[in-house]
């Protein structure tokens, strides 16, 4: 285990709430579709990253991270794990504050990497599971 529920409180209640959704798309099937909306609810700004830089669930989509006008706190990183650690490093370079690794989402050195930076890092676990979990 990488990290412990104290990291996962931090990133959903402690850290901010707009959330940089990478691999968000309008894909209804794909886990990031459902997982965006979750957080929509419990009061996130999901902001889709994606190449085809689309809206989804209103919000308008940016083709990378560094393409966002504004602050994000957190990213949530729905690629395959052998593109992780390149989101991650993004993120430290556009000044988040924490990042997510979804579920099988797996990458020891970007880990390692994001926290030594001084970020808030979770890896294979999924904020819909988690947040209604925190009460």
């Amino acid at each position: 285990m990488h990290e412990d529920d104290a990291a996962v409180r931090e990133l959903l209640t402690g850290l901010g709430d707009t959330w940089a959704v990478v691999g968000l798309s309008n894909n209804t099937s794909r886990a990031a579709y459902g997982v965006a909306r979750v957080l929509q609810r419990f009061g996130k700004r999901v902001v889709p990253v994606h190449p085809k830089a689309e809206t989804v669930h209103g919000e308008q989509g940016y083709a990378s991270l560094a393409d966002i006008p504004f602050p994000v706190d957190v990213v949530d990183v729905f690629v395959n794990s052998d593109l992780a650690g390149a989101v991650a490093d993004e993120a430290v370079a556009i000044g988040a504050k924490g990042v997510w690794f979804q579920l099988d989402v797996i990458d020891e050195a970007a880990y390692a990497r994001t926290k030594d930076a001084g970020l808030v890092m979770v890896m294979d676990r999924c904020p819909a599971i988690e947040i209604p979990r925190l009460g």
